[in-house]
């Protein structure tokens, strides 16, 4: 994460058990709460950002027909768990 050259105060109430936590992963680190916060944070935002864009990637593909029959798939998956496999269906 790049550190920014403005930055700016942002609050939130947490859970007390959240916050310990916090605390002690800042002494364990030997990092300050601000640094493990903005650490945590950003890897959320880039959890999210990565989740909406395979969302907007899968449902181009339903747009464009490029799917695999429920049914298929759900006879692929039974039989992972047995001695012959179906191949992974297309």
């Amino acid at each position: 994460m790049a550190t920014p050259g403005k930055t700016r105060s942002v609050t939130a109430h947490v859970p007390e058990q959240l916050a310990q936590k916090v605390d002690l992963m800042a002494e364990r680190l030997e990092r300050s709460k601000n640094w493990i916060v903005r650490q945590a944070l950003s890897a959320w935002i880039d959890q999210e950002e990565e989740r909406s864009r395979l969302t907007r990637e899968a449902l181009a593909d339903v747009d464009a027909g490029r799917v695999i029959d429920h049914q298929a798939v759900q006879a692929w998956a039974d039989s992972l768990s047995t001695d012959a496999p179906l191949p992974v269906p297309r």
